[in-house]
């Protein structure tokens, strides 16, 4: 009887044994998958693009046939830049070559009308932005330079490439993959030139124009 006892229990304590590991087994803690973090976005890096806007503002003849008058019209190029991101501070610079056709006619002189036009345009200016994540508001400044054409009717027209200087503002947001588009505002003022029989012309105005540029 004892040693059937004895069996018994070194059994059941086998069998507890047993049981006890295969729970132990089943509670074991499985690791969670790691967490996904995506990468902080960073404006540095240089970029290319393309732009095109309107224009309006004043041409205005002085000397010997003075007179002023509106002007307006339409742009399109290219653009290359590179900024630099330090914390939420962005910095860069940027470049651009614009055909335009910006142009206007009205009365000069007495009785003689006069056509002011910037038929082309480039720009190298500073920008400071501020990186709220992939949105970026900026402020850009820098030199204008403009090819001008005056031209006086019945008496001639000249030709002449003018620097200046520009300043604006704008926002540029990131869109997909290395893709970002932006829209500004320049003032652009380029002095006086294209003389005509002692009468130059000045080129100043305003323009608002879209761009999309690829980062590297």
């Amino acid at each position: 009887m004892k040693r059937i006892l004895l069996s018994t229990v070194a059994v059941l304590a086998l069998g507890a044994t047993v049981a006890n590991a295969a729970d132990i087994q089943r509670r074991v803690v499985t690791k969670a998958p790691a967490t996904y973090v995506e990468p902080v976005f960073s404006w540095t890096g240089p970029y290319i693009g393309i732009n095109g806007g309107g224009a309006w503002g004043t041409g205005t003849n002085n000397g010997a046939f003075p007179g002023s008058r509106d002007i307006s019209g339409g742009m399109i190029g290219a653009t290359l830049g590179y900024n630099w991101q330090v914390g939420q501070l962005v910095l860069g610079v940027e470049g651009d070559i614009d055909w335009a056709r910006i142009r206007g006619s009205g009365p000069c002189g007495v009785g003689f009308a006069c056509t002011t036009e910037g038929n082309w345009m480039g720009t190298i200016r500073g920008r400071l932005g501020y990186a709220a994540g992939r949105i970026m508001p900026y402020v850009t400044g820098g030199v204008a330079v403009v090819g001008l054409r005056n031209t006086i009717a019945g008496v001639g027209s000249a030709s002449s490439t003018e620097a200046g200087w520009t300043a604006g503002l704008g926002v540029e947001a990131a869109l997909w993959s290395n893709w970002s588009a932006k829209l500004e505002y320049l003032y652009v003022d380029a002095g006086r030139g294209a003389t005509v029989a002692g009468s130059s012309t000045d080129f100043r105005a305003n323009i608002v124009r879209a761009g999309l540029n690829y980062r590297f």
